[in-house]
């Protein structure tokens, strides 16, 4: 019985690992198009497609902030390979250089926060913004693969 016991526990523990690892994955996603969908509609403020409009501004920028506090604890060890759904995973180099990636996300969340108390208007986002995408995109450059 005793062994029963011991059997079922370490299973149960081993599917919440399994739960808690898919969870900070679908995180991860949510928080990557949560990202893309705030940076297309700045962008497209930038790109004169759209109206500057400082409510998206500031939603766009408070997003970005909440995925730089998030991400560090959002890639347990038990997530390396894992596969995302879609277009891109997270590279192997996430794990083999955690502390660059950690550093990456805190200079992609040092520059969001300076440029949330300089943008104000529409000259101000172009001369801002560039500085978030280039962070954004630098991370994606070392700690993103293409899937398939």
């Amino acid at each position: 019985m005793k062994r029963v016991l011991v059997v079922g526990g370490a299973l149960l523990l081993g599917m919440g690992a399994v739960w808690a690892q898919q969870d900070s994955v679908k995180e991860v996603q949510a928080l990557m198009k949560g990202n893309g969908k705030n940076a297309g509609a700045v962008s497209a403020m930038i790109k004169g497609e759209k109206p500057y409009d400082q409510a998206t501004v500031d939603s766009a920028l408070a997003q970005f902030e909440d995925t730089a506090k998030k991400l560090p604890n959002l890639f347990p060890a038990s997530a390396k390979g894992v596969k995302l759904d879609g277009d891109y995973s997270a590279s192997p180099k996430v794990w083999e250089d955690k502390a660059g990636f950690d550093a990456k996300v805190a200079s992609f969340a040092k520059v969001v926060s300076e440029a949330k108390g300089k943008i104000k208007d529409l000259d101000s986002l172009k001369a801002n913004f560039p500085a978030v995408g280039k962070e954004c995109g630098g991370c994606h450059e070392t700690y993103r693969v293409k899937n398939g």
